[in-house]
């Protein structure tokens, strides 16, 4: 394909892809990005790949871009994920230990 066409195809998957998550509830938004976390880890794998086999500067430019954000990305989203799954733990009993009853 031409770098053209490709460069096309990011920019509208840029847009579909923010379209896409803006809509979004509020309630979906944790299940969402348990499903993102899975495409970027496969993201972070291919750019891995690509950027161990490539002979091409440009190329590997790009791979290790991609893996820069994709670890990023996914790191980020297990963080977010783990804190909004830890407002729906049970909170520990507080003791009143050193507090003067009166």
């Amino acid at each position: 394909m031409e770098p053209i066409t490709l460069l096309t195809v990011v920019v509208l998957s840029v847009f579909v892809g923010f379209e896409v998550v803006s809509k979004v509830s509020s309630t979906l938004h944790t299940p969402l990005m348990s499903g993102a976390n899975a495409i970027h880890g496969i993201i972070l794998i291919g750019g891995i790949i690509v950027a161990g086999q490539t002979t091409e500067p440009g190329l590997l430019v790009v791979a290790l871009v991609a893996v820069v954000l994709a670890t990023a990305n996914l790191v980020g989203g297990f963080v977010v994920t783990d804190r909004m799954l830890g407002m729906f733990r049970g909170r520990k009993p507080t003791t009143d230990a050193g507090k003067g009853t009166k």
